[in-house]
């Protein structure tokens, strides 16, 4: 069974004594959870607070984004080893606020997919479409062009370090979450995407995760489809009790 992963992205919210604060919450509720895989992704400036926050439970924390260069002079950038050298597990890749809002490219997502994973720093490669193409029949096409293009050269074993996160444009902070068979629909065809392009062994483990409206009362719901397995979560990973019931959904769920 694949490990059901809870994760958050904090996007650019809270402030350093808020992120301590809930960063600390949630360490006193995980503690030690083996059977959920609990990230924390905090804007960049509070990576270091709450990687010390979290210290002593299994959370593990992210980068909500990185650059594909080792060094050098690129102002306001972030290296894959900056983030691994303050102890990030994960990179959020691909994300729709990145691809929509600041305009990067499948080509640029995929180059900073790679240099994560030959650095050995895990990424979460988000996908996902707009409305007018769910509108358009068009999500299957616009998946397959974002998976063949982040994951360009990306190796079986590589992607053995990639979580696929599913996000719907039009239901990321909208308060519409897509129905459980619209999820499932997404995932499944993601799944066999794995499958027709690397092979069934690595359809099978990897791990794909939804996003978009996750809250306490359907994240049950969503995370209990064959091909869902877990949940990035936006606005309700900011506050302790409204993750921790997402948490607590996927604890619930993996103990079956």
């Amino acid at each position: 069974m694949r490990k059901l992963v809870a994760a958050g992205n904090w996007k650019m919210n809270t402030t350093l004594d808020s992120a301590g604060a809930l960063a600390s919450d949630l360490a006193k509720k995980v503690q030690q959870e083996s059977s959920v895989e609990v990230i924390l992704c905090p804007p960049f400036p509070y990576l270091t607070t709450v990687k010390e926050k979290v210290s002593g439970s299994s959370i593990k924390i992210g980068g909500q984004n990185c650059y594909h260069e080792t060094e050098g002079a690129f102002t306001g950038e972030t290296s894959v080893g900056m983030l691994q050298d303050i102890g990030c597990d994960w990179v959020i890749l691909g994300h729709s606020e990145r691809r929509h809002v600041m305009g990067e490219t499948d080509a640029d997502i995929n180059k900073k997919t790679v240099a994560a994973l030959e650095k050995g720093l895990g990424v979460i490669l988000c996908v996902g479409e707009l409305l007018e193409e769910r509108q358009a029949n068009k999500t299957n096409e616009v998946l397959q062009t974002q998976m063949e293009g982040g994951l360009s050269g990306v190796s079986a074993e590589a992607l053995k370090n990639v979580i696929i996160a599913y996000e719907p444009v039009w239901a990321i902070g909208t308060g519409v979450t897509a129905s459980t068979e619209e999820a499932e629909s997404a995932h499944d065809f993601l799944r066999k995407w794995l499958t027709s392009n690397y092979n069934a062994d690595v359809a099978e483990s990897t791990r794909i995760l939804y996003g978009g409206s996750v809250k306490p009362d359907n994240a049950e719901e969503l995370m209990s489809q064959p091909n869902v397995d877990g949940a990035l979560v936006g606005g309700a990973s900011l506050k302790a009790d409204s993750f921790g019931g997402i948490i607590d959904a996927a604890v619930k769920l993996s103990q079956g």
